[in-house]
């Protein structure tokens, strides 16, 4: 009989994350410090290093520092901005029944319905978390892109001041939310400005995949269908499509039930994100509104 009989091999541990950049990685410490593993950085980030480095001595964590291929290395990139957290990691929650209340806590809940670039995650959430997101939902979708290491990267912090969630039937859960959320669908032509919308509830936005738009599903749920979503400003290029072009309808979209304070407090934050998006001061969003349920 063989020795390996009855043999039940051990689940493989999940693999750690690697938080990239100073944003990142003080928005980890911050939010999440039990989870950092280890740290790794540049000589030249010695300033920001040495208090999160105190900390882990306390926990007994490891910390480095190391030369610049090396960090290339740890961070599986050479845009690691200089030091590296490696963290126990963190996915999508699944969307509870009833859905939890962080989702109706802010103005604007940004909805991915199948946007597959992490990168444009990251840039979405970093957009909705400076104008007054408290979380963020994303679909079941098969090309639908999870947290991963590109997304925390680019969000620069975001992520860990958002609530994630994920919802296998995102058009169901859509007509759930729409009770305490105006759910509305972003459209580059077409459908109503955001200066049209009610505005007796927060918004929930729902950013479609980016080359076939929203779905079917969520289309039908939106209360209509054969406008093309798509949400690229009007002469701007793709590639800040998805982060500045969705930040700057958030800004313009919440604007009416924005409350001072937080990521989003005063004019002159909300125009210097725009021109660091791209966008020009005070310019209304080029975004149009296709499908809303009120």
């Amino acid at each position: 009989m063989s020795d390996f009989a009855g043999y039940v091999p051990q689940p493989r541990r999940p693999e750690p994350q690697r938080i990239c950049g100073v944003n990142a990685v003080r928005a980890l410490f911050l939010r999440r410090p039990e989870a950092v593993q280890r740290l790794h950085y540049l000589a030249e980030r010695r300033h920001v290093a040495g208090p999160l480095c105190r900390y882990l001595a306390r926990h007994q964590k490891a910390y480095r520092e190391v030369l610049s291929d090396e960090l290339a290395r740890i961070a599986g990139t050479e845009h690691h901005g200089g030091i590296v957290a490696i963290a126990d990691p963190r996915r999508a929650e699944a969307i509870g029944n009833p859905p939890q209340p962080i989702l109706f806590a802010g103005s604007v809940l940004p909805v991915l319905d199948g946007i597959g670039n992490p990168h444009n995650l990251g840039a979405i959430a970093r957009g909705a978390a400076f104008f007054g997101a408290k979380a963020m939902l994303i679909s079941g979708d098969a090309r639908q892109a999870d947290l991963s290491d590109a997304a925390f990267r680019t969000s620069e912090g975001a992520l860990e001041h958002l609530a994630v969630f994920r919802a296998d039937n995102l058009a169901q859960n859509l007509r759930r939310l729409s009770g305490q959320l105006l759910v509305v669908g972003a459209a580059a032509t077409g459908g109503v400005p955001p200066e049209a919308l009610p505005r007796n509830k927060p918004i929930a936005l729902v950013l479609g995949h980016e080359e076939t738009g929203l779905s079917p599903e969520v289309l039908a749920a939106l209360r209509g269908a054969g406008d093309a979503a798509g949400f690229r400003p009007r002469g701007e290029p793709q590639r800040r499509g998805r982060g500045g072009g969705a930040a700057a309808f958030a800004d313009d979209a919440a604007a009416p039930l924005r409350r001072d304070g937080g990521w989003r407090k005063g004019r002159r934050r909300r125009e210097a994100y725009r021109r660091g998006a791209g966008l020009r001061p005070a310019t209304p969003s080029r975004f149009r509104v296709s499908h809303f349920i009120p």
